[in-house]
């Protein structure tokens, strides 16, 4: 039986996208079966009365994920082709794949009708796809992307990195955040960043800092 993995990601996340980078090398050496899920950091960071993402027109990383779900109807390797390439054009390329326009370009890009873009954003049930998406992880804890979810509904947070390794290595970390699940108990492990580590984040990231239209809300994991 092929061995698989729930990625719940929003693809806003710089973190998310750095560890999508780190699975798809695992699952081209291993033969892991990858199946992206959509998490919403808009929705969780809502401010009490503010609109939430599916009450919007258009709403950054909600409807990015829109158009997603919309592809993964047709084909789930669409899915991964997106999330591929609006992920490298926000967090590699510093584009910016959350206005619809730029998001039209790379449906291009990729080969297909742009005019998939408006037909997910005029379609009500790509909103109802990613928000069941979106609260099931939460039904199991999850408060951020990225999140693992394994068989029996354990859901691990993270791996969080910038670096995502490759060959030997990327299996290595893929053998020991699966290890992880045989302790259901073990809540947090974490490595405290030195200012050499901020600042390279802040190198890593630079691209979507700069991209990006919206303010980044850091909350505290519960």
């Amino acid at each position: 039986m092929t061995e698989h993995v729930d990625v719940h990601v929003d693809f806003m996340c710089p973190w998310a996208y750095q560890t999508s980078i780190w699975l798809r090398r695992v699952r081209d050496l291993v033969g892991l079966e990858v199946r992206w899920r959509f998490f919403s950091l808009e929705e969780i960071n809502r401010e009490e009365g503010k609109k939430h993402p599916w009450e919007r027109d258009w709403s950054y990383g909600w409807s990015m994920m829109r158009v997603g779900a919309a592809l993964q109807r047709i084909d789930p390797e669409l899915l991964d082709r997106w999330y591929l390439r609006a992920g490298t054009a926000l967090h590699v390329e510093g584009r910016k794949p959350h206005r619809r326009e730029v998001a039209e370009e790379l449906v291009r890009d990729m080969g297909l009708d742009p005019g998939l873009v408006a037909r997910a954003i005029e379609d009500p049930t790509t909103h109802d796809a990613v928000r069941a998406d979106h609260d099931a992880v939460v039904a199991l804890g999850g408060f951020g992307v990225p999140t693992l979810v394994f068989d029996g509904g354990h859901a691990l947070f993270g791996p969080v990195m910038i670096d995502p390794p490759d060959g030997e290595r990327a299996v290595r970390l893929w053998e020991l955040v699966r290890g992880w699940v045989e302790f259901p108990h073990l809540f947090e492990l974490q490595h405290p960043k030195t200012p050499a580590d901020l600042a390279a984040i802040g190198s890593t990231f630079r691209p979507y800092l700069e991209a990006r239209d919206w303010k980044t809300v850091q909350r505290d994991a519960p």
